[in-house]
């Protein structure tokens, strides 16, 4: 008979509780800094189809060392007060490692969405987000939702517009929440954000020798074997970035269905054409085999797995079976404490989802700080960068021509050399240097600390040494 699987919240807090006994924290700190400050659950009725419809959703605090809090908001039937509690804690620990101003903060609304019309959908948002406001659970100064599974920029734009209209005299209202659409305040980049930051993770972690060393990689990216478990918007980019931008051969994809399989490497964009024609991944005609297991594609042979859907994926019954050197925790939570120590055991090195996935939490900041600022980024400085550049271009090729050295430079380079950074660039280069220092703060515990094994204790003592810092300068 197999063992019950530990609950989601309880392996966050045991790799807390293991990271934060190897540290010498003042009594109390370590439960301060653990524990959850509050969780509210609301249950509020919507008239549609005939009748009134009760939803229950959630909204939970985990701490407020930083203001405003921050976290996603989920639509889903798994949606309970566990879940949002235990990533609620990952939020705080995540914004803590990416030096993101915010304190950690999770909701949901225990609902399928396929299953209410567009306009039905519209109505519970909106009054979900009376209910938060009534509650000061969503505002620009104490708490900034975004997206997370099912829900994306349509459901932050009804938010925020909700939100605006409960508070008309708020100037930053539209940064009450972010993941919006372009041209509702969001930022460029922010859709494709968490999928960016999980290329630019394995991107650092290939220019670390150690690290390489430690998982038993050789070389570049360029022909590395993939697995993404989930082709969702964070699945779906990263896989497109490793493939088409570093050489990757994304070789199986998992899906609710099934999975695919092409050991010459799968077409990310066909793929996920055929998703959304179909609803799954059978019957798609750039695969060379398809089963309905999908969490059999886990442990299939590969370089890097990176799992990119739900909780609890691996775990104490599967570890033992998976087959590769590195896995990137693109979800969250995808490795329960059970497969984590099974894991670390064998050997397989694990870029833990407080990192990974921070993507979407870095460019919120960016487009947070956007919507206080009201303007876009690069708007002021763009064209003088260009005016610069060129300035320096022209002398150069006067000095050839007037010192007769007859050379020039390419059309292509002065292109790229004279053109300013756009709003979209600086976000990358941004999350670029966001991920890369991040990174480098983990990378320097676990070389030189011997009683931190691995990257996840390295990421929660980062954390945990970074919010106690915080609560001992406010005087706890």
């Amino acid at each position: 008979m197999s063992q019950p699987h530990t609950s989601f919240r309880d392996s966050v807090d045991r790799m807390f509780t293991h990271a934060a006994r190897l540290m010498d924290l003042p009594p109390g700190l370590e439960e301060k800094i653990r524990v959850c400050n509050s969780t509210y659950t609301v249950r509020f009725g919507v008239r549609m189809r005939g009748a009134i419809h009760t939803f229950v959703g959630y909204r939970s605090v985990h701490s407020e060392h930083m203001e405003p809090v921050k976290g996603g908001i989920r639509y889903a039937l798994s949606v309970n007060q566990d879940e949002v509690e235990a990533l609620a804690a990952l939020m705080t620990y995540k914004c803590a490692l990416v030096e993101v101003p915010f304190g950690g903060s999770k909701g949901g609304l225990a609902i399928d969405p396929r299953q209410y019309s567009e306009d039905e959908l519209e109505r519970i948002t909106r009054r979900f987000t009376y209910e938060l406001s009534r509650r000061s659970l969503i505002s620009p100064s104490q708490n900034v939702p975004a997206p997370d599974m099912g829900t994306g920029e349509r459901e932050m734009a009804w938010m925020a517009d909700a939100y605006k209209r409960l508070h008309p005299d708020d100037i930053d209202a539209r940064g009450c929440v972010t993941g919006k659409p372009l041209s509702f305040g969001g930022i460029a980049g922010r859709v494709e954000a968490t999928g960016r930051g999980v290329q630019y993770a394995i991107h650092e972690f290939f220019r670390h020798p150690e690290a390489m060393k430690a998982a038993g990689l050789t070389g570049g990216l360029d022909g590395k074997r993939v697995i993404v478990q989930g082709l969702g918007n964070v699945g779906f980019h990263a896989a497109q970035f490793l493939s088409d931008n570093d050489g990757c051969k994304i070789i199986a994809v998992a899906e609710r269905d099934g999975s695919v399989v092409n050991e010459d490497g799968l077409n990310i964009a066909d793929l996920q054409a055929h998703i959304r024609e179909t609803g799954g991944v059978a019957g798609f005609a750039g695969a060379t085999s398809y089963s309905q297991n999908s969490l059999g594609a886990l442990e299939l042979d590969c370089d890097i797995l990176i799992p990119a859907a739900i909780e609890g994926v691996i775990n104490a019954e599967n570890a033992d079976r998976i087959s590769t050197r590195l896995i990137v925790e693109a979800a969250n939570g995808p490795i329960t404490a059970e497969g984590d120590a099974i894991l670390k055991k064998r050997g397989i090195v694990i870029i833990p989802d407080m990192y990974a996935n921070a993507g979407g939490v870095t460019v919120s900041y960016f487009e947070w700080v956007k919507n206080l600022t009201h303007i876009r980024f690069g708007r002021m400085e763009r064209r003088e960068q260009e005016a610069r550049t060129n300035l320096l271009v022209n002398e150069l090729e006067r000095l050839s021509a007037d010192k007769g050295l007859g050379w020039t430079l390419t059309k292509d380079f002065k292109d790229r050399y004279l053109k300013g950074a756009s709003e979209i660039e600086l976000v990358r280069s941004g999350l670029d240097d966001t991920m890369r220092g991040a990174f480098q703060s983990m990378a320097e515990i676990w070389y030189s600390d011997e009683k931190v094994e691995d990257l996840r204790t390295a990421a929660y003592v980062v954390s945990i040494r970074r919010i106690a810092q915080s609560y001992q300068a406010m005087g706890l």
